[in-house]
C-alpha cells in the first residue's frame, strides 16, 4: 500500500520499500486500484463517507497474502478503523471482509520482523541517526522496537536515543490544520529534541511526521535531513539512498 501521502509526495519512500521488499526476495505488487484508506474521513467523523474507501482497499488488495504498509497510521487505519466503518454500514459482508484483511495488514518493521524473520536486512548507512517512533505506531499498532532493532542492525549506522521520543510530534492530520499554533509548539519541541541528539538524519516509519518535523527543521535551518525507514533500510554501499531536507 503506497499510502496518500507516499504516492503523491514521498514516493521515494515507496520505491524504497518495493526495492527492499525484493531484495529479500519477497514477489511485491503495488495495485493500481488502491486510493485513500479513508483515515482522515475517519478522523473527523465522516464515517458514512469512508465506506466506499473501505470497500476499494478490500478490493484493490483481495488475493495478497500480506499489506506492506510503510506507515503506522495506514495500517492502523486499516486494522482498526476500518472495523468501525464496516459496523456502522451495517453490511454484514463488507465486516467479514474487513475481518479477513484487517490480520493481514502490516506496518513494514512488522512484516520484516515478524513474518520474513528478518533483522539484518543487508542495508549500510554510515550516518548519525536518530528515530521518532510515530503516535499510531507506538500506541495503536504497538510496534515497539522492531524499528530500532531493524536500524541498529544497519552497518555503518550511528543510532543516537531521541529524548522524549515518546511524545507526539503535532501533526495529527487534521489536528494541524485545526489547531496550527498548538501543533506548531509541539514541533518545535521535536525539533529541538532532535536537534540535541546531533544527528545527521531524523528517520521515522510515518512520512506525515516526517513531513511536519522536517518542516520545522526545514525552517530553523537545523542542516538535518528526514528519511523514512524503508529509505534507510534499502540503502546499500551501492545504492546510499536519498532523503528529503
Amino acid at each position: 500500500m503506497s499510502t496518500c501521502l507516499g504516492d503523491a509526495m514521498f514516493p521515494d519512500a515507496v520505491r524504497a520499500t518495493v526495492r527492499l521488499l525484493r531484495r529479500l526476495g519477497v514477489r511485491v505488487d503495488v495495485p493500481e486500484g488502491q486510493t485513500c484508506c479513508g483515515q482522515p474521513m475517519v478522523n473527523t467523523g465522516y464515517l458514512d463517507e469512508a465506506v466506499p474507501l473501505v470497500r476499494n482497499v478490500i478490493t484493490a488488495f483481495a488475493g495478497y497474502d500480506h499489506i506492506v504498509v510503510p506507515s503506522g497510521s495506514c495500517a492502523g487505519s486499516v486494522r482498526h478503523q476500518h472495523a468501525l466503518v464496516a459496523a456502522r454500514s451495517g453490511d454484514a459482508a463488507l465486516a467479514a471482509a474487513v475481518a479477513r484483511t484487517a490480520p493481514r495488514t502490516l506496518e513494514l518493521s512488522e512484516f520484516l520482523i515478524d513474518v520474513l524473520g528478518v533483522i539484518d536486512v543487508g542495508a549500510s548507512f554510515p550516518h548519525r541517526v536518530t528515530y521518532h517512533p510515530t503516535c499510531h505506531s507506538l500506541r495503536m499498532l504497538r510496534v515497539g522496537d522492531r524499528p530500532t532493532r531493524l536500524l541498529a542492525a544497519v552497518r555503518g549506522i550511528d543510532l543516537v536515543p531521541l529524548p522524549g521520543a515518546q511524545e507526539c510530534c503535532g501533526f495529527g492530520g487534521t489536528f494541524a490544520v485545526k489547531n496550527s499554533e498548538t501543533s506548531v509548539a509541539m514541533g518545535s519541541d521535536k525539533a529541538a529534541q532532535v536537534r540535541s541528539t546531533g544527528a545527521e538524519v531524523l528517520v521515522a516509519g510515518d512520512n506525515s511526521c516526517l513531513m511536519h518535523i522536517g518542516g520545522l527543521l526545514s525552517r530553523q535551518r537545523a542542516g538535518i535531513r528526514t528519511m523514512h525507514l524503508a529509505e534507510v533500510l534499502a540503502a546499500t554501499d551501492e545504492d546510499p539512498g536519498g532523503g528529503s531536507s
